[in-house]
């Protein structure tokens, strides 16, 4: 008989010899297993720390630079991170390496930002990255002169005012010293036309002003002379005549006229491609002889009626340097198939500046635009490639770039202007206060053959030359008042309807003067003027 009871005691020799081994395996596992769940541990905290945050310095920001994406997040977690402010979801995107935060409409204080870090094991739950920031949407107060006086073109002028809240203000591009209170002050030297001042505080927020500096004109007592005139001994002699005589102190002659033609030898690029100058007269020769009479010389420049680069933009395929119909086509207008360039066109407008700029170093006193508008009649009917704004506002911007050019060169910078512009800016893009911003000063054309019946009480102003001219004047000096611009009148020495003669002159004459104006000029297409009406001054 086989005995199956177990040997007891074979069983406990085993497993006294099993013990330690089993230990041993228990120990190794359960180290095993703390050091996975320390590196997952790791793990989680290393990916939730796996951000870095750029954007929040240690001053306040803008909320315009906040909403734009100033809050960048960086990491290999970045693409995943939800974003909070002040608890509130806020928009995200993706940039390349990083991911743009855009809270929008923040109000001026203290935020925090909040991020969440997505875990890479669920069950431990996302970390999350605090950091408080402050915004500040108000501006520096900035006050400051809108004009300085200046005796002459490049003399110094000093800039001061006050900036409140400014960490920082730049005069001209140069740096500030402020006082405590936010004061400055600074001399410029060779000052622009115009100088810009900018005050900025620490988060960004930005304001900028513009001092003018005026420089006051001498004055004259002008005649018209075209580049073709001043060719012609029997138009051109009797105009010195006057000016030994004294009657006259200053000639206008052409640069460039409603052709398009450039009188002298213009060395502007696009003036020689298109054959535009003409070379009628040697500039720098006739402004030596003029000056050497103590005459002072402005410049006439047709800037926008220019048939010249009309046509030869058109025909270039540059369509858009010209004013156009509503199908498209070359606008007429009565002026002729290519008349009228584009005066929003940056082409066009450069061109008339880099005249201007050129006719200024050869020595002109003054540069006087002319047909600086757009065509008269119906806007509805007209099309401007690239504006895009009001065409008083381009005009008048155009205006602002020229004499920064000009006023480099020691030239001032004027305007003629339709008279009835005065009280109807909109008629062809000529807004007067608008524009005298930029002026030295602006040229009414206020003719008495051209205005209408009635204006401004007169039944016939024609034959009441005095009257018309010497109330549309008020109305002038009013409008321009405040801008630094002075008023210049184009008086009529032309017969239209009504004979011209002395008397029609001088009346016109002395009604300026009675205005308070002691400058003209007189036109006439023919260049042939009345002398018997200017008496010699000393």
């Amino acid at each position: 008989m086989v005995d199956s009871t177990p040997d007891t005691s074979e069983h406990e020799a085993d497993a006294t010899r099993r013990t330690p081994l089993s230990r041993i395996r228990i120990a190794l596992v359960t180290a095993a297993l703390v050091l996975v769940v320390a590196g997952i541990w790791l793990l989680h905290l290393s990916s939730s720390w796996d951000v870095r945050i750029t954007g929040l310095p240690d001053h306040p920001v803008t909320p315009s630079a906040v909403a734009d994406g100033a809050i960048q997040v960086h990491g290999d977690s970045a693409a995943h991170i939800q974003a909070r402010v002040d608890g509130k979801s806020v928009p995200s995107r993706a940039g390349r390496g990083h991911v743009e935060i855009r809270p929008e409409g923040l109000a001026d204080g203290k935020h925090e930002l909040q991020l969440s870090v997505p875990s890479v094991i669920p069950v431990l739950g996302d970390r999350s990255v605090t950091r408080q920031f402050t915004v500040d949407g108000k501006a520096p107060q900035l006050k400051t002169k809108k004009s300085l006086s200046s005796e002459a073109f490049g003399d110094p002028v000093t800039v001061s005012g006050k900036a409140g809240g400014a960490a920082r203000v730049t005069v001209a591009g140069e740096a500030v010293p402020l006082d405590e209170a936010g004061r400055f002050s600074t001399e410029v030297k060779q000052p622009p036309a115009t100088i810009p001042v900018v005050a900025s505080d620490r988060a960004g927020n930005r304001t900028a002003a513009e001092v003018t500096v005026e420089v006051t004109h001498p004055g004259m007592r002008a005649v018209h002379m075209t580049g073709h005139a001043w060719t012609s001994a029997q138009l051109r002699e009797p105009v010195l005549r006057m000016a030994r005589q004294g009657k006259i102190d200053t000639i206008e002659l052409d640069i460039k006229d409603e052709s398009g033609e450039i009188a002298y030898d213009s060395q502007v690029p696009l003036a020689n491609k298109i054959g535009a100058d003409k070379g009628y007269y040697d500039a720098r020769k006739v402004i030596d002889r003029l000056h050497d009479m103590g005459v002072r010389v402005v410049g006439r420049l047709v800037a926008f009626k220019d048939p010249i680069l009309a046509e030869a933009s058109w025909k270039s395929g540059h369509r858009e340097r010209v004013v156009q119909t509503p199908g498209g086509g070359a606008y007429n207008g009565g002026y002729g198939q290519y008349s009228f360039t584009n005066f929003a066109n940056p082409v066009v407008r450069q061109y008339n500046i880099d005249i201007a700029a050129e006719a200024a170093a050869l020595g002109f006193d003054d540069i006087l635009y002319d047909y600086v508008r757009r065509p008269d009649g119906n806007i509805e009917s007209m099309r401007f490639a690239d504006l895009e704004t009001t065409p008083s506002k381009s005009i008048a911007n155009f205006l602002k770039q020229t004499r920064e050019q000009v006023r480099g060169h020691g030239a001032y910078l004027g305007a003629c202007v339709f008279g009835i512009t005065v009280t109807r800016p909109e008629s062809v893009g000529q807004n007067i206060p608008m524009m005298s911003e930029h002026l030295d000063y602006v040229a009414p054309m206020i003719y008495p053959s051209h205005w209408g019946p009635g204006e401004y009480g007169v039944a016939n102003p024609n034959q009441e030359p005095y009257k018309i001219v010497n109330r549309s004047l008020q109305d002038w000096q009013k409008v321009v008042q405040g801008t630094g611009a002075q008023v210049i009148p184009w008086l009529q020495d032309f017969s239209l309807g009504v004979a011209y003669g002395p008397e029609e002159v001088t009346a016109q004459i002395t009604a300026t003067r009675d205005a308070g104006i002691d400058s003209f000029l007189l036109w006439s297409a023919a260049c042939e003027y009345t002398a018997e009406a200017l008496k010699p001054q000393p």
